[in-house]
């Protein structure tokens, strides 16, 4: 019999409540980046499940929800390995996290989405431009890493 399991409803009510008070570099609601990722994946061809793990990608990385949540939530362990796979862990080099993106079935999908988002030239516009270069090399050579095209 299958648990029950968290809908997709409820795992973005959850995003959206544990990320309610961040704002991101450009000081606009996280919460937007969330909902650009998971639309990100859907437009995709992605699942549920990868969209739910899109929800949550930053959740556990940003510290809006806990590793220890993550393990007992209600929620298959496809979706909390995606989750796992994308999250950046504290001194871990490129190398070692795009490979587990890529070692992970369905992760590389939201993290496409995820730097589609992060590159899009009216979010990076609105930056610094010491902070925009910045960002820009970062996630050109995340891209590289995991083989994806360079734009958009």
């Amino acid at each position: 019999m299958t648990p029950p399991y968290l809908t997709l409803a409820e795992v973005e009510a959850i995003a959206r409540e544990a990320h309610r008070d961040q704002r991101d570099k450009a000081g606009r609601p996280y919460t937007e980046h969330l909902a650009a990722v998971a639309e990100g994946v859907r437009a995709r061809g992605g699942d549920d499940g990868q969209i739910a793990a899109a929800w949550l990608h930053d959740a556990v990385e940003d510290g809006a929800l806990t590793r220890r949540w993550l393990d007992e939530a209600p929620l298959p362990a496809r979706v909390k390995e995606m989750v796992l796979a994308v999250t950046k862990r504290d001194g871990e080099d490129l190398g070692a996290y795009t490979g587990r993106i890529l070692a992970t079935p369905g992760a590389l999908l939201i993290k496409e989405a995820d730097l589609a988002h992060n590159t899009d030239p009216a979010r990076l516009a609105v930056l610094d431009p010491a902070v925009r270069t910045r960002l820009t090399a970062k996630y050109a050579q995340v891209r590289g890493l995991l083989g994806l095209p360079g734009a958009n």
